[in-house]
């Protein structure tokens, strides 16, 4: 770690290898809309995504590991470690991270765990990955964020919580499609959401939900990554920010110096909705479908609880080469199938037969 507060390893690490993985399913707000908030069904405009009755963290998580592997073009038995962060892990005790360890072939030499800290669950695997990598204790280590869309019913989440995420295998900068120049986290404890133990669904900490919570977090995360290496907005392509409506990650980013076109294309959540562990990790996906060899991102997830991780990476000449390797983000947007508020119901378990 640098005197500044900065996390750099003392082995330059990368993107090797990254995939996303959306279900089809689109549920519209109006839908919801319709049967909770509007008798006219209006409702705000959008759609999120949603899991169908064969999918979970665990499926979804082996899709996008998949499509990592494609991209990487590395033999999964290579692999050290496989971590997955997420909100809605199929198991209380079982972990998600050793069946996609062995539906990918990584297993047995390798380290799974699953990680939690609400919404960047994933970047907090992203951090831990850097360092197992940057130490030279691994060439390797692959970090999930996934979840499935949660809140209760006639709840705001039933507008914005969506369902997916992203992987991203870390290895040897040589190797690269985006080099981490350095990140940085920032911490407080801050109870603006969090769900007890038994409980089906999360709670909001209402006033706390803005500032200091997500506001706060976000701002101090990106002004420090950015004033310790001597960064302005302006040496940056692209800006990603953890994404739980379509409003908060375009306040923050006008409120730092971001333009709305350093942003638009790794915002999702209009399309999409909020993918919770995921979000900040799937619109670096797509930022990286369409990015330029030397062009530089700023991301900065955000997690209630509450905490953002920042990193600064800059893309590499491999990149437009390999990321064809695998099906794009887009791909997986356009790729849907609309569904009505009965149907999303059933597929998320919201009514209850016994």
């Amino acid at each position: 770690m640098t005197e500044a507060g900065l996390l750099k390893p003392i082995r330059d690490v990368g993107i090797v290898g990254y995939g996303a993985y959306i279900p089809r399913y689109r549920l519209p707000a109006s839908e919801v809309a319709r049967i909770w908030k509007d008798p006219a069904g209006v409702g705000p405009p959008g759609e999120k995504a949603v899991a169908g009755l064969d999918e979970d963290v665990i499926t979804m998580s082996i899709e996008a590991a998949r499509n990592a592997m494609s991209r990487a073009t590395i033999d999964a038995s290579s692999i050290r470690a496989v971590w997955v962060g997420s909100e809605s892990h199929p198991y209380a005790v079982k972990p998600t991270s050793t069946v996609v360890a062995e539906a990918i072939g990584a297993v047995p030499n390798t380290q799974a765990a699953d990680w939690e800290f609400a919404c960047k669950a994933g970047t907090e695997a992203m951090q831990a990955a850097i360092g197992f990598v940057g130490s030279g204790m691994a060439d390797y280590a692959l970090s999930i964020g996934m979840d499935t869309a949660q809140g209760r019913p006639g709840d705001a989440l039933e507008y914005t919580a969506g369902a997916g995420g992203a992987a991203f295998l870390l290895g040897p900068v040589e190797e690269s499609l985006a080099s981490i120049e350095v990140s940085y986290s920032f911490t407080t404890d801050t109870p603006d959401f969090f769900r007890r133990a038994n409980e089906k669904y999360p709670v909001h900490g209402e006033r706390f939900t803005g500032e200091p919570a997500y506001f706060k977090h976000i701002s101090m995360a990106a002004e420090k990554i950015m004033s310790s290496t001597n960064s302005s907005p302006e040496d940056f392509s692209y800006a990603i920010f953890h994404q739980p409506n379509v409003k908060f990650p375009q306040r923050v980013a006008k409120s730092l110096g971001f333009t709305a076109d350093q942003i638009k294309d790794g915002m999702l959540v209009s399309r999409i909705g909020n993918t919770y562990a995921g979000s900040a990790m799937v619109g670096l996906t797509a930022v990286l479908d369409v990015a330029d060899p030397g062009e530089r991102i700023l991301l900065v997830s955000y997690g209630s609880g509450a905490g953002s991780d920042a990193f600064i990476l800059t893309t590499t000449d491999q990149l437009p080469q390999r990321r064809n390797l695998a099906l794009d983000t887009e791909s997986y947007i356009k790729r849907r199938t609309e569904i009505d508020y009965a149907t999303y119901a059933r597929y998320r378990g919201k009514l209850v037969t016994k």
